[in-house]
C-alpha cells in the first residue's frame, strides 16, 4: 500500500499540486481565476522555463550547469549595452548575445570534459568568473536609454521599440515571450523524445560507458548539452531585457534556483522519472502559481524562498524515495 501511494504520488503528484493550488487560490481571491492573471503567470515563467531547459539538456546527460543564471546576467546587460552604447541593429543585438552563451557553454565543457573538472565545480567555478565578468564589463551600473556614461555624455542609443515587443508585445492574445517558451518547450520535447539525437543523449546520461562502446562520441554529446544550456541562457537574458526595457546586473542570479527547481519537479510528472521538457515546464508553472498566489495573499517577497525550498525539497523526497523503492523491487 505503502508502495502505492509513492508510485501515485510519483507519477500524479506535481498535476494535482497545481490543480490543488489554483483551487484554494480562486476561493481566497476573486482576482486569481482570471485570463489576464494567468496570462501575467505565463508570462512570468517564461524566463525561468527557458533557463529550466537548458539545466534540463545537462542533467539528461548527467552533467549539472550552475551557471546558466550567470550567463543569463551577462547575456542582459549585453544586450542592452550593444544597443544603447554602441546603436547596433536589431539582428546583432539578437545574435551576439547567443554567441556568448555558446562561448560559455564551450568553455564548461572544456573544463569538463577535456581537464576532467567534476560538472558541479566546474560550472560552479565558471558561475562565479561570468558574474565577475558582466560586473566589470558595466562597472557594477544598470543599462538604460540616455544613461551617463562614465567618459562623459549620454549614451547614444536606446532600446528599440521592435526590440521591446519580444518582451511586451502580444501576439493573437498571449504575450510574445509565452510563445517563445511554448516554441522551446515543444521543439525541446521533440528533440529529446523523437529524434535519434535525443535517445544518444539520454544513453550517455544513463551510461557513459556504455554508449562510448555503442559508438557513441561522448565528449561531443556533452559538448553540444552544455553549449545548449549557454544558448538557452543568452535566450532567457535576452527576453529579460527586453520585458524590463534595461540591462539589470545579476539579473539571473535570483532565477537559478527557481530554474533548478523547475527541472527537479519536473522529474516526476506523469512518471517520468527522468529530465525531460513537459515536466520542466510543469515545475516552472507550479511555482509561477504558487508564487502568483502568495503575492496575492501580499505575503512577504523575502518568504518567496522559503517555499521555492519546500517545493524543491519536496520533489527530490517524493523522487528519489521512488527511486529507492524501485532499487529494492529489483
Amino acid at each position: 500500500m505503502k508502495d502505492k501511494s509513492i508510485n501515485i504520488l510519483f507519477k500524479y503528484g506535481t498535476i494535482v499540486l497545481m490543480i490543488a493550488i489554483i483551487i484554494y487560490f480562486s476561493f481566497i481571491s476573486d482576482a486569481f481565476l482570471t485570463y489576464n492573471n494567468f496570462s501575467d503567470i505565463l508570462r512570468s515563467i517564461s524566463i525561468v522555463t527557458l533557463l529550466a531547459l537548458g539545466v534540463t539538456f545537462t542533467l539528461v546527460v548527467n552533467g549539472f550547469d550552475l551557471s546558466v543564471g550567470s550567463t543569463m546576467s551577462l547575456s542582459t546587460v549585453i544586450t542592452a549595452s550593444l544597443m544603447v552604447w554602441y546603436d547596433l541593429p536589431l539582428w546583432l543585438v539578437l545574435i551576439l548575445p547567443i554567441l556568448v552563451g555558446v562561448l560559455v557553454g564551450m568553455f564548461n565543457t572544456l573544463l569538463i570534459v577535456v581537464i576532467g573538472i567534476p560538472d558541479l565545480l566546474a560550472t560552479l567555478s565558471t558561475m562565479y568568473i561570468v558574474a565577475g565578468l558582466h560586473r566589470t564589463y558595466t562597472e557594477g551600473y544598470s543599462i538604460y536609454n540616455n544613461m551617463p556614461l562614465v567618459s562623459g555624455g549620454t549614451a547614444p542609443g536606446e532600446l528599440s521599440q521592435a526590440f521591446l515587443w519580444i518582451g511586451q508585445g502580444k501576439m493573437l492574445g498571449l504575450p510574445v515571450p509565452v510563445w517563445i517558451m511554448l516554441v522551446m518547450v515543444f521543439l525541446t520535447y521533440l528533440v529529446l523524445n523523437h529524434t535519434r539525437w535525443g535517445r544518444v543523449l539520454y544513453m550517455t546520461g544513463g551510461n557513459a560507458e556504455a554508449a562510448t562502446l555503442s559508438g557513441v562520441n561522448v565528449k561531443k554529446v556533452k559538448f553540444s548539452a552544455y553549449v545548449i544550456s549557454g544558448v538557452f541562457a543568452s535566450m532567457a537574458g535576452i527576453l529579460f531585457t527586453a520585458r524590463v526595457g534595461s540591462g539589470q546586473i545579476d539579473a539571473g542570479a535570483p532565477l537559478l534556483m527557481e530554474a533548478v527547481a523547475a527541472v527537479f519537479v519536473g522529474y516526476s510528472v506523469l512518471g517520468a522519472g527522468k529530465p525531460n521538457a513537459i515536466g520542466t515546464f510543469f515545475g516552472a508553472a507550479v511555482i509561477g502559481i504558487l508564487l502568483n498566489g502568495l503575492t496575492i495573499l501580499n505575503l512577504p517577497y523575502y518568504a518567496f524562498d522559503i517555499i521555492k525550498g519546500a517545493v524543491l525539497v519536496s520533489a527530490l523526497a517524493v523522487t528519489y524515495v521512488h527511486a529507492k523503492n524501485r532499487f529494492s523491487a529489483g
